[in-house]
């Protein structure tokens, strides 16, 4: 996307010409020139004009979203003096690092006699003309019952918290809160990702909705970036969801779906694990699909846990089998459990011969892919496996399993979930001799 105006006619100008330009400024207006944001942006990261209370910007990665969240900002913050402002990110850790000082955020953005004082310990920003802004964290929606404001910008909410309601529970406080000024209003920049939140957002009135692609922002990304990104990931899943900012809808009748899988994530594991197990589907030749290796543990709690996504894409047999020996030893496992059925016993020599000194159990399908899986989405059906943090292969993969049988996510076969289906299989569903009494 072109660059508005008043910066394409700056680009146009030769070396002599805009020296020219810049001899005829102020120093003072040379020195602006560089955060006159208006000058700069493309069109796509400047507010609506009006009739709209929620402006979503949902786009992908590079694409300017959180530079264009913390310009309308520091806009209302340095026009209105009286300005309540909410900061909203995923944690507090991260709407510091990331909305106040990181490279886009309010600190760097902002003209040296203009700038905010931040104050950690009040999580709060100040401007000289006395407009303020306050840090939540998306984490504790009880937070942001009783305090009022007059704008909001909630960054990355399809990254919130969905468990138990929280994301929903932060954003209906920070609405209920928003009532200060004449004309209240929010902005929230996201990645798309079909969360109940995400969904909820784009059926609300008063509502402008503003989709981009990585390559929007291309003039202000390193060279090559966007060409190196789109020649790894492509059309896939994953590309159209974080390069093309594209809403990937779930698929009727899968055996997971993604609310299903928000619901049960957690940031970090809650319970010490008991027992790690490395689930495996080793690849049919080196010139096929990916190697599936994941990481699933069982925790003290009793409940199991995805761990990691560890998976390498058209490996040989040395790097697949290096990349299992990393993981076994990275996250400790007591055993590896590989599907033999390409290739039987030298999946154990390669996996031998990569220095895996554990046990290596080889399960043999008998069924289908989607008939293996059928129980242990049962498992997460009633509450019994977490995913902590976040796996978007993976998970792209467990919401193309079919009830009926078919696949129809990414790639040509679900190597990353059948890996998690031998890992959760082997912790959760494997048969345990019960002690019988035998009467004499």
């Amino acid at each position: 996307m072109a660059r508005n105006d008043h910066a394409e006619h700056w680009l146009k100008l030769d070396a002599a010409e805009r020296a020219l330009e810049l001899k005829r400024m102020t120093p003072r207006q040379r020195r602006s020139l560089g955060t006159h944001w208006r000058l700069w942006a493309h069109a796509s990261q400047l507010p609506p004009a009006s009739g709209w209370h929620t402006w979503l910007i949902m786009a992908g990665r590079g694409f300017g979203k959180t530079r264009a969240g913390a310009e309308w900002v520091r806009e209302i913050a340095e026009v209105d003096r009286t300005a309540r402002i909410a900061l909203v990110g995923s944690n507090l850790g991260e709407a510091r690092r990331v909305m106040v000082e990181g490279p886009s955020g309010l600190l760097a953005i902002a003209p040296w006699r203009r700038r905010p004082i931040y104050e950690p310990s009040k999580r709060q920003l100040t401007w000289p003309n006395g407009a303020t802004a306050t840090l939540y964290s998306a984490a504790e929606p009880e937070s942001l019952r009783g305090p009022q404001h007059s704008h909001a910008w909630c960054d990355e909410i399809a990254k919130w918290d969905q468990a138990g309601g929280r994301a929903e529970g932060t954003w209906d406080n920070l609405l209920l809160g928003l009532r200060l000024g004449q004309a209240p209003r929010a902005v929230a920049t996201t990645t798309p990702r079909a969360v109940p939140l995400l969904k909820r957002i784009l059926r609300q009135p008063e509502l402008i909705v503003t989709r981009g692609t990585t390559a929007d922002n291309r003039d202000n990304l390193p060279p090559g970036f966007v060409r190196s990104v789109r020649a790894q990931f492509g059309r896939s899943l994953l590309g159209r969801q974080e390069l093309d900012g594209e809403l990937i809808e779930e698929i009727e009748g899968a055996l997971w779906s993604r609310a299903l899988l928000e619901d049960c994530r957690e940031g970090e594991a809650s319970s010490p694990p008991q027992r790690v197990v490395i689930g495996v589907d080793p690849p049919a030749s080196a010139q096929g699909d990916a190697c599936g290796i994941v990481v699933c543990a069982v925790g003290e709690d009793g409940l199991a846990r995805v761990l990691a996504d560890a998976s390498v894409r058209r490996p040989t047999p040395e790097r697949w089998a290096r990349a299992v020996a990393e993981a076994a030893r990275k996250w400790q496992a007591d055993r590896v459990v590989a599907e033999a059925n390409n290739g039987g016993e030298m999946v154990r020599s390669v996996l031998h011969a990569a220095d895996i000194s554990l046990p290596v159990r080889l399960v043999h399908a008998s069924r289908g892919k989607t008939a293996r899986a059928e129980p242990v989405a049962a498992l997460y059906e009633s509450g019994r496996v977490r995913h902590v943090g976040q796996m978007p292969q993976l998970e792209d993969e467990l919401c193309g399993l079919m009830a009926g049988g078919t696949y129809e996510g990414p790639g040509r076969s679900p190597d990353r979930a059948d890996a998690l289906v031998w890992g959760l299989s082997e912790l959760m569903l494997k048969r345990r001799s019960v002690p019988r009494v035998r009467l004499l």
